[in-house]
C-alpha cells in the first residue's frame, strides 16, 4: 500500500499533483494507493477561532473528487484531541503501517504529520526509520508564480472570484443542498427562486453577488443566475441566504437536491429603491448570464 496523509480540502490542483504521484508509485509497485484523511477539520477542534473556518469541500465531496482521480481507497480517521496528541512516529507506526499496511509514505512539499508537527523533511527521516519508503513531490504553481493552496482558494471564494477559484481548484466550485420553502417574492416578479439549505453547513459560501451559474436538479442541467446574501431590497435581517433562479424551469423542486455550480460574477448584491427597479436589473442579470 502507497499512502497519502493530509485534510486536502478542495482537493486542488497542488493535491492532485500528490495524487497523481501517488497513484502511479502505486501501479509502478503493484500495489494499491490509499488516502488517509481527517474528519472533522483539524482547526475545529484545536483552535479557538474555528467559528471562522469554512470548507471548500464536504466530505461526500472530498471522497468523491479523490477516487475520481484513480485513488483505490480512502480513509476518513476521526481528529479528536486525543488524536491530536500522536507524535509523527506514532501515527506512522500505529496507523499508516500497523492500520493500513503501508510500505511507502507520499510527501507533498508542506506536509504536516503528528501533534509536534514535523515538517517533510523530518517527516522522511521518521518514516526510513520506521521501515517506510518516502516519495516527495514538490508544490504547484499557477500562471503568475501564485503557489496553489486550501487558503488561496478559500480567499478568492469568500471574494466571489470565483473564475480565479476554479483556475486553482481545476474545476468549477459548487454547492450542493435541499431545495426549502422561502417567501415566494420572487416568482411575483417573474424571477422564481429556488432557496437552498446547504448539506454542509461549514461549506464556504461565496461573496455576496449574483453569480451565472449551472444547475443541476431532477437528473439534468440547466442555466441559471444565483443571488447570495442578505437580500438587501426586501429583507432587514442579516442572515445570508442561497437564491437560484433556474431559466427555463418551471417544476416544484421542494424537498429536493440541488447543486449550483459557479461560472463567473455577474454583479454585488446591493438595495434597490423599489421591486420594480430589482426587476429590471434581474432582466440584465439574466441576459449577462446568457451571453455567457
Amino acid at each position: 500500500m502507497v499512502v497519502a496523509t493530509g485534510f486536502f480540502d478542495g482537493v486542488h490542483l497542488g493535491h492532485r499533483l500528490v495524487l497523481e504521484r501517488l497513484v502511479a508509485a502505486s501501479r509502478d509497485r503493484g500495489d494499491d494507493s490509499l488516502v488517509v484523511t481527517f474528519w472533522p477539520h483539524p482547526r475545529t477542534v484545536l483552535q479557538d477561532d474555528a467559528r471562522n473556518l469554512r470548507l471548500l469541500t464536504a466530505l461526500s465531496e472530498k471522497k468523491a473528487l479523490l477516487t475520481s482521480l484513480g485513488v483505490d481507497r480512502v480513509e476518513v480517521l476521526p481528529f479528536t484531541r486525543d488524536f491530536s496528541r500522536l507524535t509523527t512516529r506514532e501515527y506512522l507506526e500505529e496507523y499508516v503501517k500497523g492500520r493500513f499496511g503501508g510500505k511507502a509514505i507520499l510527501l507533498g512539499y508542506d506536509n504536516r504529520i503528528g501533534g509536534d508537527l514535523l515538517g517533510p523533511d523530518e517527516i522522511e527521516k521518521v518514516a526510513q526509520e520506521v521501515g517506510l519508503e518516502v516519495i516527495r513531490t514538490g508544490s504547484l504553481g499557477i500562471p503568475g508564480g501564485t503557489v496553489v493552496s486550501s487558503t488561496k482558494i478559500r480567499e478568492a471564494v469568500a471574494s466571489g472570484d470565483v473564475e480565479a477559484a476554479a483556475g486553482m481548484l481545476g474545476y468549477n466550485y459548487s454547492l450542493t443542498g435541499v431545495v426549502v420553502a422561502g417567501n415566494r417574492l420572487g416568482r411575483t416578479i417573474g424571477f422564481p427562486t429556488a432557496n437552498m439549505r446547504l448539506y454542509e453547513p461549514l461549506k464556504l459560501l461565496p461573496g455576496n453577488g449574483v453569480y451565472s451559474v449551472e444547475v443541476e436538479s431532477l437528473g439534468r442541467k440547466y442555466m441559471g443566475m444565483c443571488n447570495i446574501g442578505t437580500r438587501p431590497t426586501v429583507n432587514v435581517g442579516f442572515d445570508r441566504t442561497v437564491e437560484t433562479n433556474i431559466f427555463d424551469f418551471d417544476e416544484d423542486i421542494y424537498g429536493l437536491d440541488l447543486k449550483v455550480t459557479f461560472l463567473r460574477r455577474i454583479r454585488s448584491e446591493r438595495r434597490f429603491e423599489s421591486l420594480e427597479l430589482l426587476k429590471n436589473q434581474l432582466i440584465i442579470d439574466r441576459q449577462s448570464c446568457l451571453d455567457g
